[in-house]
């Protein structure tokens, strides 16, 4: 199963991620590096969120990855959320439909 991990970034988030940016990288390849993360980055123009997607049975792995996550502790994302993501379309669709 497919879950996005959506997070909502504070508005000075650009100035202020530099910090925090090789901790947070480290994290996101280490999931990565498990098979839990797929694909990440931050939503741009404007850059007020960034979108995650994890594949795993369950979303405790996109959960822990936020609670752990050095963008989250610092305060850089203001609200994050894990939604479940039904794909149906693509080479890596969990849920295949043609």
């Amino acid at each position: 199963m497919h879950y996005l991990l959506m997070y909502d970034l504070v508005p000075d988030y650009l100035e202020r991620r530099s910090a925090y940016r090789d901790a947070h990288l480290q994290c996101a390849w280490a999931a990565v590096a498990r098979g839990e993360l797929l694909l990440a980055g931050a939503l741009a123009e404007p850059t007020d969120g960034a979108v995650l997607l994890f594949q795993s049975d369950s979303p405790a792995a996109a959960e822990a990855f936020a609670r752990a996550d050095p963008y989250v502790i610092a305060g850089l994302v203001t609200q994050w959320r894990v939604r479940p993501w039904t794909t149906v379309v693509g080479e890596g669709a969990t849920h295949p439909v043609r």
